[in-house]
């Protein structure tokens, strides 16, 4: 069985601890190893997860991406650092997408998605996605420009995925999964309010449905539609609940979400734990819990594709 990379953000952490880091999960002997510590100390520490730990995670050849809030960072497998890159336009990162020798950046606080070329090692593209009644507007802009939009955060976008058949966004507050063919922006799938991790599974919609503490697959085949509850944990084993200032963490958040091989999908939550969900059967196969503190939830998570 495969082993899974995770990243993890610490929310209402304070300055001077950690903050979030990337493990390593063997889930067959079930076993975790951090790989990273994030510890910075030039963030923004408020609301929310604010600028704190690392979030999404994509590969390309050797190389392992992560982002951190506004930062995008290269990686050797052994986790020794390559280079990193920042833009004005990146705030709030969530998910990131290698498609076509690019980086695709989710830029939560400015409703963009930001492209970085890997060859040339730079952003070079955007497109800022606008909400209107009953449609979206998307408008391309280059993002080492100062023509760019403001920081506004409207939909929250928190998801990317591209493929040969464009690219799918989404965020909490997008109402579902959009589709950009290149041109435009339409609706490809409706979503509750407060989903992550949307992407195209089977025809259908794979995501966390996080208000209602669910992983779902909504399939376009009947009685193919599966919901797995997150794992929840008894009051008396969570630990970290009386120092979070923002109070905003909470258990059984859900957010970090990929397919393992067909069939099997691992999710991840908070208190941080990730699950693997069989979708033939309809149960949870395990978990792997990192650590009991609410305030520990995980963020970006993938297979790992160097063992």
């Amino acid at each position: 069985m495969a082993k899974l990379i995770a990243t993890s953000v610490v929310r209402g952490s304070q300055q001077g601890e950690s903050h979030g880091g990337v493990y390593l999960i063997d889930l067959v002997g079930q076993e975790v190893r951090q790989v990273v510590d994030w510890n910075a100390m030039d963030i923004d520490w408020r609301g929310r997860g604010a600028d704190r730990g690392l979030r999404g995670i994509a590969f390309h050849k050797e190389t392992v991406f992560i982002a951190a809030s506004d930062e995008l960072f290269a990686y050797n497998p052994d986790f020794s650092l390559q280079g990193s890159w920042k833009n004005r336009y990146l705030k709030h990162c969530h998910e990131i997408s290698v498609y076509q020798d690019q980086v695709f950046l989710t830029s939560t606080g400015f409703d963009s998605i930001l492209a970085f070329d890997i060859g040339k090692q730079k952003f070079h593209w955007a497109l800022y996605v606008e909400p209107r009644e009953f449609r979206f507007l998307g408008r391309a802009f280059d993002p080492l420009s100062e023509d760019g939009p403001l920081m506004l955060n409207k939909m929250h976008v928190n998801s990317v995925v591209c493929s040969e058949h464009g690219m799918y966004i989404a965020g909490l507050r997008t109402g579902g999964m959009l589709h950009f063919n290149g041109k435009q922006v339409s609706m490809s799938a409706v979503l509750p309010t407060g989903s992550h991790n949307a992407q195209p599974f089977r025809g259908g919609v794979l995501f966390n449905d996080t208000e209602a503490n669910a992983v779902r697959f909504a399939s376009p085949e009947p009685g193919q539609d599966r919901a797995f509850r997150v794992p929840v944990f008894p009051a008396e084993k969570l630990t970290g609940t009386g120092r979070d200032t923002s109070d905003i963490a909470r258990p059984s958040f859900g957010r970090g979400l990929c397919v393992v091989k067909d069939g099997l999908i691992a999710a991840g939550s908070s208190p941080s734990t990730v699950a693997l969900h069989d979708l033939a059967s309809g149960e949870t196969a395990l978990s792997v819990t990192l650590s009991t503190d609410v305030r520990n939830a995980i963020h970006g998570l993938e297979v790992w594709p160097y063992d």
